[in-house]
């Protein structure tokens, strides 16, 4: 096979401990999946999950111990930080069965959902897609992903974002509307899950807007942190 130029290396995120990487697929996203978060955005209830998508190369890796740094995207006058679970996947399929869901992860990393909510907002109003306000460059950073081995499976504790300092988001993973399994069940339906994929479980309430020198800094119990600021 000849490509017309060189195709430019997969997108990948730093396993915790290791030398080697995780090679990612699609970045999923699913959409106020904690019920404050869902109040806020204007939402109330159990509604039927939805998702987005980041491009792959959207990730921004930081590695463990380290401050990542995350240039201010253009375009927008209001960036919001939304601290997220995130699920890697070892295998996939269609239709897979929430009872099923847990064999298919190979591990969780700390995400941010970075948003340029003006321009989100602006396509809502129009019918129009969500990706100018979403799958922008470097709008997932990541940390290292844990193997499920070594954490277990994640179905509670907490998580958190502060903001300079200051606490800005606060929840736990067991307050999802849409627990981990049912969440790849149901994006299951929608897509062929494989081996690669990472899933941005959603955010809990709190998101706000950020600047550049912010530093964000983001943790989930049993998986690590994540530290970036805005350049």
């Amino acid at each position: 096979m000849h490509f017309v130029f060189p195709p430019k290396p997969a997108a990948a995120v730093p396993v915790a401990g290791s030398d080697q990487l995780f090679p990612v697929h699609r970045i999923y996203c699913v959409g106020r999946n904690y019920a404050e978060h869902a109040k806020e955005m204007g939402s109330s209830g159990r509604e039927a999950p939805f998702f987005f998508m980041k491009p792959a190369d959207a990730v921004l890796p930081v590695a463990h111990g380290s401050i990542g740094e995350m240039p201010y995207p253009s375009m927008t006058q209001d960036l919001h930080h939304e601290i997220e679970l995130v699920v890697a996947l070892a295998s996939g399929g269609k239709n897979i069965p929430a009872a099923e869901a847990v064999k298919h992860i190979w591990g969780y990393a700390v995400g941010l959902d970075m948003t340029r909510r003006d321009l989100q907002g602006e396509a809502k109003k129009l019918g129009r897609p969500w990706c100018t306000g979403k799958g922008f460059d470097h709008s997932a950073p990541i940390s290292p992903i844990h193997p499920v081995g070594a954490t277990g499976v994640i179905e509670q504790g907490d998580i958190h974002l502060d903001v300079n300092g200051a606490l800005r988001q606060k929840g736990d993973i067991n307050q999802m509307i849409w627990n981990i399994a049912e969440t790849i069940e149901q994006l299951s339906a929608y897509f062929e899950l494989q081996a690669g994929d990472l899933i941005f479980t959603g955010t809990p309430a709190g998101v706000a807007a950020v600047g550049k020198g912010d530093l964000l800094e983001g943790s989930v119990a049993g998986v690590g942190d994540l530290r970036v600021r805005l350049v």
